[in-house]
């Protein structure tokens, strides 16, 4: 199959993406105001209690078992490296562009975090469903899609909350010390403010509460070493051990249990417990009507994520405050370094022997390099309440330079594993 039969197949789900986007965010615009704050806020909670939590577990109760899950396991791996890849970059582009203490925290996040829910169940079932899919059978093909993307979108919603959002929470409690300690900070102009947020130790983390803080904890190790080089060695060590205290201490227990995550183990349950199975799933299962019911749910979590995404881009219109630099920098991250680091990683994976043949479970594998910013750190930015216009700027701009990136980048990945 050629590069223009790919091209137009990984194009078609991307187009289908972009007209409900479209629809949002003419619902959201003022003169409308369908999608206004309110309806995003209540639609949001529905999304987040009700949607999500419904299609992740009517797709992995249906569809994973034992033995899909010995061939899955690596997507953990792959989804983790996505995170600790972007973070790795974003600190980077951060000291490159000296990126204000307030908006770090959202810059990690759009960097490390992509989205890897709703266009994943997006774009693998559209890609399956087309004539010239490369990846056989379209029945199969979307049933094990939707598998892998419900496997993406939950394993992802993890990460978030355990990983980027305890992130963004230190950085929002450096920031709020910094105003707190120099109260003139507001009330300086724009350039003393931008100098003053220059100056700031990219690599310093709030401590949590009780904790001492990094110069305290280094008075404390100095004394104990002789030499510089045993010094040197104390000091890293213990400055690492600190951060990653300090990064499991902002982990908030209630949201890494947020409706998503518990349908994923209740969905994991299902699948990999027979009796359980047998008696919900199926179409001799006396149960079955409770299956249907949600996984009827779960339907319309893909078209109301959507157009909230719509909705949400509008505010970035009439936001600034972002460097054209900055954005930039996200977009390289994002759209050119990760992707191609994802072709040689999974490659390598499935020559190692770690990931298997199925071309389909590499090209969402590579698929999980190549997505715009994750939408939940925008709500972590609203949660924490710190650049969130920025935030909607950010999004605006990856989200409108992704409709053309997916799509050369799908067609790359179907070339690479076809």
């Amino acid at each position: 199959m050629g590069f223009l039969d790919l091209f137009i197949v990984a194009l078609m789900p991307v187009l289908k993406i972009l007209l409900i986007t479209a629809v949002g965010l003419l619902l959201g615009t003022e003169r409308i105001d369908i999608l206004g704050a309110n309806a995003r806020s209540y639609l949001n909670r529905l999304v987040f209690f009700v949607f999500s939590p419904s299609i992740i577990f009517s797709n992995l109760s249906d569809t994973i078992t034992l033995d899909s899950l010995a061939t899955l396991w690596f997507m953990l791996v792959n989804i983790l490296l996505t995170f600790l890849i972007g973070t790795a970059l974003a600190w980077i582009l951060i000291k490159i562009t000296r990126t204000p203490q307030h908006l770090r925290g959202l810059v990690i996040g759009c960097c490390s975090a992509g989205n890897l829910g709703n266009l994943p169940l997006i774009i693998i079932p559209a890609v399956c469903g087309e004539e010239n899919s490369p990846f056989g059978d379209s029945s199969v093909c979307s049933t094990d899609g939707e598998a892998y993307a419900a496997l993406s979108m939950a394993v992802g919603s993890i990460y978030i909350w355990t990983f980027t959002y305890p992130i963004m929470r230190i950085s929002a409690s450096k920031t709020e010390e910094i105003v707190i300690d120099g109260s003139s900070i507001r009330d300086n102009n724009s350039r003393e403010t931008s100098h003053l947020y220059s100056e700031i130790d990219t690599e310093a983390l709030l401590p949590s509460k009780g904790c001492p803080s990094s110069e305290e904890y280094m008075d404390q190790v100095e004394p104990q070493s002789t030499g510089s080089e045993g010094k040197a060695k104390v000091t890293l060590l213990q400055k690492t051990t600190l951060q990653l205290k300090m990064l499991i201490g902002h982990i908030d227990l209630k949201k890494l249990f947020a409706p998503s995550t518990i349908a994923v183990i209740i969905g994991f349950l299902v699948g990999l417990v027979s009796p359980i199975r047998k008696v919900l799933i199926g179409d001799d299962a006396p149960l079955r009507v409770i299956y249907s019911s949600v996984s009827l749910i779960g339907e319309a979590a893909i078209p109301c994520m959507t157009l909230i995404i719509g909705a949400n881009l509008f505010r970035g219109l009439k936001s600034s405050g972002v460097g054209p630099l900055l954005i930039l920098g996200i977009i390289a991250i994002r759209y050119i370094i990760l992707p191609s680091l994802g072709i040689v990683i999974v490659k390598a994976a499935h020559r190692f022997g770690m990931v298997e043949s199925d071309s389909l479970f590499q090209f969402t594998l590579m698929l999980q390099y190549a997505l715009p910013p994750a939408m939940n750190v925008g709500t972590i930015s609203q949660l924490l309440e710190t650049g969130q216009s920025e935030c909607s700027v950010i999004m605006l701009w990856t989200y409108a330079v992704a409709a053309f990136s997916l799509t050369l980048w799908s067609t790359i990945f179907m070339l690479v594993v076809a």
